[in-house]
């Protein structure tokens, strides 16, 4: 019962935090920090049950392609694992503090100064319905050439109401926030990873973007 009870909680904070602004997050889960927990527990439980978890292939990027001096923006850190795995500096943030590593924020408005990081990470992060703004706050924060380093759920993005694939329309999103993409990775059946590179500091502030919500059934 307890576990069925943790279950219907889970799926209902998931599709809170999908179908709401990253602001309105914060301020839920700043009032309710027990329930962020909640979710975590549940969000672990779900991608410890995928063949590969992407932020293995994140780590092993970051360890084989950056400098140890490169300065990492993990955005929606979660547990900030990232910041314990590899031996970069990683500004960590998500909406909860959940350790001392990490900063509590909204995500499209983190406390760095512009320009001062050399990647920028969202594992599994882009929730909300106001992606485009999460986006351009990692152009603001990333230095002319810093990279772009996104891992997101492949059934969110692809396969839209129209048919259409909404990852064309993301990536579209990226180009018009200052990016090249320059490597999209679609070979595991759960997940894809794309990466990017700044190209600008131009972006269109009335671009817009979402993805559908990632619903749990019901076990």
């Amino acid at each position: 019962m307890q576990k069925r009870l943790q279950g219907s909680k889970f799926r209902m904070l998931n599709e809170r935090l999908y179908t709401s602004r990253g602001d309105d997050s914060l301020e839920y889960f700043s009032e309710n920090a027990h329930f962020f927990d909640l979710y975590h527990e549940g969000f672990r439980e779900q991608v410890e049950k995928w063949p590969q978890n992407p932020l293995d292939l994140i780590v092993r990027d970051i360890s084989r392609s950056s400098k140890k001096t490169d300065i990492v923006a993990d955005f929606g850190c979660g547990d900030a694992m990232l910041s314990l795995r590899v031996e970069n500096l990683v500004h960590s943030f998500d909406l909860v503090s959940r350790n001392d590593r990490v900063v509590a924020c909204d995500i499209a408005n983190v406390p760095l100064e512009d320009k001062t990081v050399d990647v920028a990470v969202f594992c599994l992060a882009l929730m909300g319905t106001n992606v485009a703004d999460f986006i351009r706050e990692a152009n603001r924060v990333l230095k002319p050439r810093g990279k772009l380093k996104v891992a997101e759920v492949r059934s969110r993005f692809e396969g839209g109401d129209g048919g259409e694939d909404l990852l064309e329309s993301f990536q579209s999103l990226l180009r018009q926030c200052g990016f090249e993409v320059k490597k999209l990775n679609r070979s595991n059946r759960m997940f894809f990873l794309l990466d990017a590179i700044k190209v600008s500091d131009d972006v269109d502030t009335s671009a817009a973007f979402s993805a559908k919500p990632c619903i749990y059934k019901r076990r």
